[in-house]
């Protein structure tokens, strides 16, 4: 059996908004939250398009990344987004 990543993840959503969280399927967390299944905050604000991500070993280091994040300011996020971008080819 495939040992599930754990992802943290950044969203835009329609709004203009971001929405970061984490997850260990990323395809399906993304198809429910552009479903309405997904976090309550972003029901409103769909679609969402995924704009950041980051693999780790554990639940543990997704969930503790995605709090450091949470954190951050919007110039911070968007700094993280536009550089994961452009490594990415995005």
């Amino acid at each position: 059996m495939k040992e599930k990543q754990n992802i943290t993840y950044i969203l835009r959503c329609s709004d203009g908004t971001l929405y970061t969280g984490w997850t260990n399927q990323l395809d399906k967390r993304l198809n429910d939250h552009n479903e309405g299944r997904g976090a309550k905050y972003t029901r409103g604000r769909r679609p969402v398009e995924l704009a950041y991500q980051e693999m780790y070993d554990t639940k543990q280091e997704a969930m503790q990344r995605e709090a450091r994040i949470k954190k951050m300011t919007r110039k911070e996020k968007e700094k993280l987004i536009e550089a994961y971008q452009r490594e990415n080819g995005k």
